[in-house]
C-alpha cells in the first residue's frame, strides 16, 4: 500500500474527503529500493499478494535489539507454537521471511502508516468491501512487519468470528480466543499465542458463533480493546474483521479502534462497492485504501 494524499476518483460518487488512495506511480529514491521493487515485480508470476505504492523507502535490515540497547519481551505466560515456514510460504505469509522480496512492499506500507499516524493511536482495523480481497493476508503480513519495528511489538487479533482464517493461514490450532473471553470469561492471558516470532503475539477468534455482530459491538468487546490499548501502549494491535458489505460486524467494531484500513483487490472491487463500504465507516478513522494485486 502506498498512502498518497489523493482521493479516489469516481465519476458517480467520491469517497469521503481526505481519504488516501493507492497510486500506480512508483518512484524510488535509492538504488537499493529500486532493486527491491524490481525483484518484487519479477515475483508476480508466483501468485503472491502485492501492492502498488508510492514513495518507497530504503530497505530496513534486521536489527539486533539487544545490542541496540533494547531487550525484546519474553512471552512465558503465552501458549507457544512453532510456525512451519513451508506452510507460511504456501499461504503467502511472505513477511515472515526477512529475505522475501515482497516484504519491501509491507515495509513501505508500515512506513506510510507511521508517517500518517505520527505516534497517535495503536489500534488498526483491517477490512474490505467484499470477501476474497486479501484483508487477512494484509493483516498477517503487516503484523509481521510491525513486529520488526524497533522498540515496538505487534498483536494480531482475529475478529472475523464467522470465518476465522488467521490461525489457518499461520498453521496452528485455534484454542481459546475472543469468543471465549466474551462469553465464557476466559482470562485474557489464556488467549495469547506466541508463534515463535520475536515481538509478535496472536489472538484467534476461538469458538465460532452466529451472532458475531452483537459480540463485536458489545461493551465486553469495547472493554477488551481498551484493556489491550492500556496494557500494551507500545504494541501495534491489528484486528482482522469481516468485509463491510456482508454483515454488520465491522460497522459495529469500527468506533472502538483508532484507524481503519480497507483492502481493495485490483480488477475485482467496483467503485460502487468501495463507496458503499466507506459510507459505513467513521470517515475520520479511515487511514487509507490498500490496493491488493494478486
Amino acid at each position: 500500500m502506498a498512502i498518497k494524499t489523493n482521493t479516489v476518483k469516481n465519476p458517480e460518487n467520491s469517497p469521503s474527503e481526505g481519504l488516501v488512495a493507492v497510486s500506480e506511480e512508483l518512484q524510488a529514491d535509492s538504488v537499493s529500493a529500486k532493486r527491491e521493487v524490481k525483484a518484487v515485480k519479477a515475483k508476480k508470476e508466483a501468485n503472491t499478494s502485492q501492492f502498488e505504492m508510492t514513495e518507497p523507502v530504503v530497505p530496513v535490515r534486521p536489527v539486533d535489539h539487544e545490542k541496540a540497547g533494547w531487550i525484546s519481551p519474553k512471552y512465558s505466560s503465552s501458549r507457544s507454537i512453532r510456525l512451519n515456514p513451508q506452510t507460511l510460504a504456501e499461504n503467502r505469509c511472505v513477511a515472515y521471511q526477512h529475505e522475501a522480496a515482497e516484504i519491501e512492499y509491507y515495509r513501505m506500507l508500515r512506513t506510510q502508516i507511521l508517517q500518517k499516524t505520527k505516534g497517535k493511536g495503536n489500534t488498526f482495523m483491517v477490512t474490505s468491501a467484499t470477501p476474497g480481497e486479501g484483508k487477512t493476508l494484509t493483516a498477517i503480513n503487516l503484523a509481521f512487519t510491525f513486529a520488526r519495528e524497533y522498540k515496538h511489538t505487534a498483536l494480531l487479533v482475529d475478529c472475523d468470528l464467522k470465518s476465522q482464517q488467521i490461525h489457518e493461514r499461520l498453521g496452528f490450532e485455534s484454542d481459546k480466543g475472543i469468543v471465549d473471553y466474551l462469553i465464557d470469561d476466559a482470562p485474557f492471558s489464556d488467549l495469547m499465542v506466541w508463534p515463535g516470532v520475536e515481538k509478535l503475539t496472536v489472538i484467534s477468534g476461538g469458538k465460532t458463533v452466529k451472532d458475531s455482530s452483537e459480540l463485536l459491538g458489545s461493551s465486553g468487546m469495547k472493554n477488551m480493546v481498551t484493556e489491550m490499548k492500556n496494557r500494551y501502549p507500545e504494541r501495534y494491535i491489528i484486528f482482522d474483521v469481516p468485509p463491510l458489505l456482508t454483515c454488520a460486524d465491522s460497522q459495529a467494531f469500527a468506533p472502538m479502534v483508532d484507524y481503519v484500513l480497507v483492502v481493495v483487490q485490483a480488477g475485482k472491487t467496483s467503485h460502487k462497492d468501495v463507496n458503499r463500504a466507506l459510507k459505513l465507516l467513521p470517515s475520520e478513522k479511515v487511514l487509507g485504501l490498500v490496493m491488493n494485486w494478486q
